[in-house]
């Protein structure tokens, strides 16, 4: 954690160093195991972490082993999360199996829209990073006035609507997206 410090004093940047040891519990386990631990220094002061792995260090770096397994185990945890609860997932109050499970099934394709829509529509906006949740409740759940005529279909927002910029991006991408059958 000193190292860690020093580079930050050094360079003002946040620093991480990492370094992988073995490690015992003295009653617990029975054997020493392999112990990653994450020296960060910020702006706002420590932040170490540490985690077991049963991996070796002929497998795995210590930071590729952070910050590519370990890091990306806890977002997919949180995309778990978002579906559970911004999507309704864990909702299943009702007392028949096969109710439930429709629930769960269009939960499930709710995600599996809104992750495209993300990838295709809101690449390199500033809802990229957007949770479902919110690009739900910016993005999809606004009031708009459809008018179909014989030669267009005319999509009439809120002159006060906060995203209409984006939503005029999002259409000229779909525009451009090749229809599959």
């Amino acid at each position: 954690m000193a190292l860690a410090k020093a580079l930050h004093q050094c360079s003002g940047e946040s620093s991480r160093v990492f370094k992988d040891f073995c490690y015992s519990t003295l009653q617990t386990w029975r054997w020493q195991r392999r112990v990653i631990g994450k020296a960060e220094y910020l702006e706002k002061g420590e932040n170490p972490r540490f985690i077991v792995t049963s991996f070796n260090k002929y497998q795995y770096e210590a930071q590729d082993l952070y910050e590519k397994m370990y890091c990306v185990r806890g977002d997919m945890e949180n995309r778990i999360k978002e579906q559970q609860l911004m999507l309704f997932a864990a909702r299943t109050s009702t007392s028949k199996m096969r109710s439930n499970q429709i629930r769960l099934y269009f939960s499930s394709i709710d995600y599996t829209v809104l992750q495209a829509f993300r990838r295709l529509c809101l690449a390199e906006t500033e809802m990229t990073r957007a949770q479902c949740d919110t690009i739900r409740l910016k993005m999809l759940k606004i009031g708009t006035r459809i008018r179909i005529t014989v030669r267009k279909v005319w999509i009439m927002q809120a002159t006060g609507y906060p995203y209409k910029d984006l939503w005029g991006q999002i259409l000229a991408r779909l525009a451009c997206l090749p229809l599959r059958v």
